[in-house]
């Protein structure tokens, strides 16, 4: 994100965010996004929090699947915040999705994006606990952008709005200064 972008968010009143949502290869979100606040795959939404603004947020939820992973890149202009839903109960693709994470976290257009690793599936048994997703993905190499990995689970809602505060936390106190 460049320095325009940033300096244009300082001034606004509304505070609007741009998230996007992204699968590894073969990835489904089980109803991430729609378990998210406003429950609605994609757009805007409002979402308020105890003692903190308002925040719009514009989620663009873009699936993993190999025909749509050229598209992704229409999606990153502007982009706050990145969430990287992984599916736990799926050992297999761990490489496939650590080589996608480490090519999108050079995209130029992807820079000082937070990073939001969902680790889904929690609750289906044999899923991978969020630090060895951590260590298949080599999450404590990356030092490009601050990053935070969390277990959750679409079904239950389980974590999904503790991940979604770290993620409006951290993207607030890199963007938004006190008024």
């Amino acid at each position: 994100m460049g320095l325009l972008t940033i300096l244009k968010k300082m001034k606004q009143k509304e505070r609007e965010l741009r998230l996007l949502m992204l699968y590894p290869p073969g990835g489904r979100s089980r109803g991430v996004a729609g378990a998210l606040p406003g429950g609605r795959r994609q757009g805007a939404r409002t979402l308020s929090r105890p003692n903190c603004p308002l925040f719009k947020l514009n989620i663009w939820d873009v699936g993993g699947q190999k025909s749509l992973r050229s598209y992704w890149r229409n999606y990153f202009e502007s982009t706050d915040g990145l969430i990287w839903v992984v599916d736990s109960a799926d050992r297999q693709r761990m490489q496939d999705c650590l080589r996608e994470l480490q090519s999108l976290l050079v995209e130029e257009r992807l820079a000082g994006a937070t990073l939001l690793i969902f680790a889904n599936k929690q609750d289906l048994p044999g899923a991978l606990s969020s630090n060895a997703i951590r260590e298949a993905l080599e999450l404590d190499s990356i030092r490009s952008h601050h990053w935070c990995i969390q277990g959750c689970s679409a079904v239950t809602g389980e974590n999904l709005l503790c991940g979604v505060d770290w993620l409006l936390d951290d993207i607030s106190s890199r963007i938004f200064t006190a008024d």
